[in-house]
C-alpha cells in the first residue's frame, strides 16, 4: 500500500485522524531536523528524514493522505520557551482548520499562570521529558498539572524510555504524577516504547489514560527498540475498542513515508472494528 486513501477506503472511514504530528517555528523545525540529520544522541541511529518541506507544503501532503485532523504538538526544552511555542502554535491553528489548538509546557516559574490562561483555548497539550530533561513529578508543575487534570484536556506525553532512557524517563515517574493527580487524561505516546506492558497497564487501570501509535508496530521502530510483545496484543485490542489506543505517525519526522504506519497497524490482524476505532473514531472523540 502506498497510498493513504487506499487504506481509508478500504477501512471505511471518512479519513484519518492522526493525533501525534508535528509542526514547528520555521527555525526550531529546522534545528530539529538538524539532530535527525546529525543522528544525535536522543536518536542513536541514521534517521533519514523522508518528509521536508515548508509548513503549507507539508499540510497539503497530509491532506492528499486524507487526514482530516492533526495536532501541531510543539514541546519546550528549556526555559522561556514555551509561551513562544504556544503563540506560534495558536496562529497555525488559526490558519489550518484541520489542526488543533496545542500548547506545551515546562518546570519553570509562572508556568501555573500561563497554563491557566490557556486552558480555554489549548485542545491538546504536549509534553516531552526525554528532550526537555525533566521529571513529570517536578514541583513547578504540579498546580498545571491538577489545571490540567480538572479541565480534561488530553496531554500527548513522551515518556518512555525510547529511543534512548534518561534518568526522566519510564513509567514510574507517571505512575506517581497519576497517583497524585488521577484525573489527568494522558496520552501516551509511542505505545510508551519500550516499556510497553508498563504503560499499558497504567492504561488499562487509569480510565483516562490512552496510547497512541505513534511509529509504534514499524520495522524502523522495531528494529531500533524491539518488537511489541505479541501477547499484548488482545490487550491492545480490547484498549482501542474501548476508545484508548489513537492513530499517531510522528509526520513529517519520520524515515519512512506515511503509509508504512498505516500498514503497520493493519499488519497486527485486529480486525477493521479496531482499525476504524484508532484511525478515525477514538481521536474525533477525544478532540470533540
Amino acid at each position: 500500500m502506498t497510498d493513504p486513501r487506499a487504506f481509508v477506503e478500504a477501512v471505511g472511514i471518512p479519513g484519518l485522524s492522526d493525533l501525534h504530528t508535528h509542526f514547528l517555528p520555521p527555525r526550531v523545525m529546522a534545528k530539529v531536523r538538524a539532530q535527525f540529520d546529525a543522528a544525535g544522541p536522543l536518536i542513536g541511529r541514521p534517521w533519514p528524514l523522508h518528509y521536508r518541506d515548508e509548513d503549507d507544503a507539508l499540510v497539503e501532503t497530509l491532506r492528499s493522505f486524507g487526514v482530516r485532523r492533526f495536532t501541531a504538538l510543539p514541546y519546550a526544552h528549556k526555559p522561556e520557551m514555551a509561551e513562544f511555542l504556544n503563540d506560534w502554535a495558536a496562529d497555525f491553528a488559526a490558519r489550518v482548520p484541520e489542526a488543533a489548538v496545542c500548547g506545551t509546557f515546562f518546570p519553570e516559574p509562572g508556568v501555573t499562570a500561563y497554563v491557566a490562561s490557556r486552558t480555554r483555548s489549548v485542545e491538546v497539550w504536549k509534553v516531552h521529558v526525554q528532550v526537555g530533561a525533566f521529571t513529570v513529578t517536578d514541583p513547578l508543575l504540579d498546580e498545571a498539572w491538577g489545571i490540567v487534570a480538572d479541565a480534561g484536556t488530553p496531554v500527548v506525553l513522551h515518556a518512555g524510555s525510547g529511543p534512548v532512557a534518561t534518568e526522566h524517563t519510564g513509567p514510574e515517574p507517571v505512575a506517581a504524577l497519576l497517583a497524585r493527580h488521577p484525573r489527568l487524561r494522558l496520552v501516551i505516546a509511542h505505545a510508551g516504547a519500550p516499556e510497553y506492558v508498563e504503560f499499558l497497564r497504567l492504561a488499562e487501570t487509569h480510565e483516562r489514560v490512552a496510547l497512541d501509535t505513534t511509529m509504534a508496530f514499524t520495522p524502523f521502530f522495531e528494529e531500533m527498540g524491539g518488537a511489541y510483545p505479541r501477547e499484548l496484543l488482545p490487550r491492545l485490542r480490547d484498549l482501542g475498542l474501548a476508545g484508548k489506543v489513537h492513530l499517531g505517525s510522528d509526520f513529517p519526522n519520520i524515515p519512512y513515508p506515511y503509509a508504512v504506519q498505516l500498514e503497520a497497524l493493519a499488519r497486527l490482524d485486529l480486525g477493521e472494528d479496531w482499525l476504524r476505532a484508532v484511525c478515525w473514531s477514538n481521536t474525533e472523540a477525544l478532540l470533540a
